[in-house]
C-alpha cells in the first residue's frame, strides 16, 4: 500500500507543482530528508490531495489560505504558482485572502496578499 500511495503522491504532486519542481526536490533529496520527502509525498500527496472529495481547485484555495494564515510565505508562494496547474484563479486567490484577513487577522492577510500579488504579477496573470 506504501508504495502505491508513494506512486500516487508523486503523480498528483507533479500535476500540482509541476515536473520541473518534483524533478529538483527528488534530484536534491539526500539521506537526512528522504524519510521526509516520502512522508510528504504519501502524506500530503497520496492521502490528503489524491482524495476525490475535493478538486485540486479547491484544496488549492484552502491549501493558500492555511499557509497565509500560518506564516508560510515561501509554501504559499509556491503554491500561488500551482494555481496555473490547479485551476484555482487570481479572483480565487484573492477571495481566499479575504477569508483569511477575516479569519486570521488583517497582518497575516496583508502580508499573503503582498506575495500573491507578486506572484501573480510575475506570471502575467494580473
Amino acid at each position: 500500500m506504501s508504495a502505491s500511495r508513494l506512486e500516487t503522491g508523486l503523480k498528483v504532486r507533479r500535476a500540482v507543482l509541476g515536473d520541473a519542481h518534483v524533478d529538483r526536490a527528488e534530484a536534491a533529496k539526500t539521506p537526512f530528508d528522504g524519510a521526509f520527502q516520502q512522508l510528504i509525498n504519501e502524506g500530503a500527496w497520496g492521502s490528503v490531495w489524491a482524495r476525490p472529495n475535493w478538486t485540486l481547485r479547491e484544496r488549492s484555495i484552502v491549501t493558500m489560505a492555511l499557509l497565509a494564515a500560518l506564516g508560510h510565505h515561501d509554501e504559499l508562494a509556491m503554491h500561488v504558482r500551482a494555481t496555473r496547474n490547479t485551476g484555482a484563479t487570481p479572483e480565487d486567490v484573492s477571495e481566499a485572502m479575504l477569508h483569511v484577513a477575516v479569519y486570521a487577522g488583517v497582518p497575516a492577510a496583508n502580508h499573503a496578499v503582498k506575495i500573491a500579488k507578486a506572484v501573480l504579477g510575475e506570471e502575467g496573470r494580473i
